[in-house]
């Protein structure tokens, strides 16, 4: 079984024990792989740095679903494969699109990588986009009203809702904080969940935009499934049974 493969395969084991005895055993996944502990160490740290386990002693557990990560700390990981998404999400957007842009470090670089289209009209409720393209003088930018998040610049509440319910935009591009292994999308924050709702049922066509290590990753608030998109833009493919719900909704899946 290859390395990646095998991480996939740990992650999906670790959710069933997990949900089961909240804890699953490096002697467990040994038994499991038929690999040496030593491949298993390595395997958890690699998956300790993607920030999809929590290493303890003797063992491993699902990060915490009701905390997300430091904003900068998401702002510096995966980086590369952000921008390899922002770049292919930015190559299907036309010159003079509308589009909402979402809260998250991804959704963040796809903004970058549009800096060089023309004519764009851009409804946002994230802070950190908006100073992004202030300085284009061909944008047309759009700040939604409601509550600063001052953690990471999100902007939401009632007349975040209210507001972005009057538009309806050619695209709407989203970020996600979690996909289970049964395709259910999933975030940190109830609010951010209804502004996300929000921009779906407003948006002509829905692009989701997330790194691989969301894949499997665990949050407390259920968006909904993959049925709620169009286009899912990620640099890796996802774990099979992912795969399953991605094909059944046909998602148009983009690998960056």
């Amino acid at each position: 079984m290859r390395q990646t493969q095998r991480h996939d395969a740990i992650i999906e084991l670790i959710i069933e024990l997990v949900r089961r005895q909240g804890y699953v055993s490096t002697e467990e996944l040994v038994g499991h792989f038929a690999v040496s502990p030593q491949t298993i160490r390595r395997d958890l740290n690699d998956l300790v740095e993607q920030n999809k386990i929590h290493r303890h002693h003797g063992g491993a557990a699902l990060p915490s679903s009701s905390v997300n990560t430091a904003y900068h700390d998401r702002k510096m990981m995966w980086s590369d494969e952000k921008a390899r998404i922002a770049l292919k999400v930015a190559s299907q957007i036309p010159d003079g699109a509308t589009l909402f842009i979402d809260i998250g470090t991804t959704p963040e670089a796809v903004a970058y990588a549009l800096l060089q289209h023309k004519d764009l009209r851009v409804v946002t409720n994230n802070l950190n986009v908006a100073t992004l393209l202030m300085g284009k003088e061909d944008c047309r930018l759009i700040l939604a009203g409601g509550e600063v998040r001052t953690r990471d610049g999100g902007i939401m509440g009632e007349a975040t809702l209210d507001f972005i319910s009057q538009f309806r935009l050619d695209f709407g591009i989203l970020g996600i904080s979690g996909i289970d292994m049964d395709g259910s999308l999933l975030e940190f924050d109830y609010h951010e969940v209804r502004t996300k709702r929000a921009i779906i049922e407003n948006s002509r066509c829905v692009m989701l935009v997330t790194d691989h290590s969301k894949f499997g990753r665990n949050a407390m608030v259920n968006l909904g499934n993959m049925d709620l998109i169009d286009y899912l833009f990620t640099d890796q493919l996802p774990p099979p049974s992912v795969m399953k719900i991605i094909e059944q909704h046909k998602v148009q899946l983009e690998l960056c």
